[in-house]
């Protein structure tokens, strides 16, 4: 049971801070997806497919390069969190909290940068860029914890399967399916899902009050989930 609420609170804590930063990243740097690789292409697409049929309308260049650009950024995240466990593997280490820390670090570059931007004009300057960079990275980091260190969870940054898997269990209920995992498993993928949902709504309100200083909020959300890991006793190792 206590493992079952500790998953349960872990993956609320994630669906909410990946609502939150990719909202907040997606507001002040004029789109921008930190945790949505595809979202990206579909919006460089839609503004070079717009650009050629309206010569006369200015895409903003330095936009559409600060999203390509965060395809390597977040592809760098995802590819530290394996070497990092393989380093703390050889160091009788707890991959965990380090790949937190890594989130939490990253994180807090993104926001400094943003701060410094401020002002943010009608087009991006290096520090935005710099900025949105270390938030692709974060949320790069992020998608890897989800994967490798968290794969008892269900995914907290990409809700499209969680949404479907929702839906098809209601459905097998409604239709007098009674298996022992559906609730189980509706818990499971519905809280994520409605954090990331609360979040994204949070984020919005929180930018217009606070601009980047409101990237304090999952800073703090990654420091509690920092303490909770390493209160988990570490595994005993093998004689």
């Amino acid at each position: 049971m206590e493992n079952q609420n500790r998953d349960r609170t872990e993956g609320i804590a994630l669906g909410f801070l990946a609502g939150y930063v990719d909202t907040l990243g997606f507001i002040a740097l004029f789109g921008l997806f930190t945790a949505h690789v595809t979202g990206n292409f579909i919006l460089i697409g839609a503004n070079l497919a717009n650009a050629v049929a309206d010569p006369a309308a200015n895409p903003g260049h330095m936009t559409l390069f600060l999203k390509l650009l965060a395809f390597p950024a977040f592809i760098l995240g995802v590819a530290v969190v394996p070497v990092l466990i393989g380093w703390a593997a050889t160091r009788n280490a707890r991959p965990l909290p380090l790949a937190l820390g890594l989130q939490l670090v990253l994180l807090a570059a993104f926001m400094l940068f943003g701060m410094a931007a401020m002002p943010l004009g009608a087009a991006l300057g290096d520090l935005a860029i710099v900025s949105g960079l270390f938030g692709a990275a974060a949320m790069g980091v992020h998608s890897a914890i989800s994967r490798l260190l968290m794969a008892q969870l269900a995914p907290t940054s990409m809700m499209t399967g969680n949404v479907t898997q929702v839906v098809i269990d209601l459905v097998a209920y409604l239709r007098g399916e009674r298996g022992a995992g559906i609730g189980a498993r509706c818990a499971k993928f519905a809280w994520p899902v409605a954090a990331f949902g609360l979040g994204a709504i949070v984020a919005a309100f929180a930018w217009h009050a606070a601009g980047f200083v409101a990237l304090c909020l999952p800073l703090a959300i990654l420091a509690v989930l920092i303490r909770m890991a390493l209160a988990v006793p570490a595994p005993v190792p093998a004689a």
